[in-house]
């Protein structure tokens, strides 16, 4: 389990949610609305990611949940030398990474997205 020292309050860049959907284009659509910007990278059918100032949201296509439940909470943070993840006292996952490690997951689980981070 993470102590509050694992955490600088400097390093906590972007907190992260992800959520699941069973229709994917439209919560795009509504997402984007909401949130004013096009998602960063989106693979038709599967998942969108939106990063913003000061958040992280992800949304993927997922049978095995719910529509709307949340997957996992976290943080973007470049100070992260690897991706991480723990469970809190909730059961929910808490994951940490940096966001070349996220454009990396994502190209590894859809290699035709070939996503890049935007430089901030």
């Amino acid at each position: 389990m993470p102590k509050q020292d694992d955490y600088e309050k400097d390093d906590m860049k972007k907190f992260h949610v992800a959520m699941s959907t069973d229709n994917i284009d439209a919560t795009v659509d509504d997402y984007s609305a909401r949130i004013g910007a096009s998602p960063d990278v989106h693979v038709k059918g599967e998942y969108a990611l939106w990063r913003t100032d000061s958040l992280n949201i992800s949304v993927r296509q997922d049978t095995q949940c719910k529509p709307g439940e949340l997957r996992h909470l976290g943080w973007e943070d470049n100070t992260a030398s690897r991706f991480s993840h723990d469970k809190d006292i909730n059961g929910v996952v808490w994951e940490r990474f940096s966001a070349q490690q996220q454009a990396d997951e994502i190209n590894e689980f859809w290699p035709g997205a070939q996503y890049s981070v935007k430089a901030e």
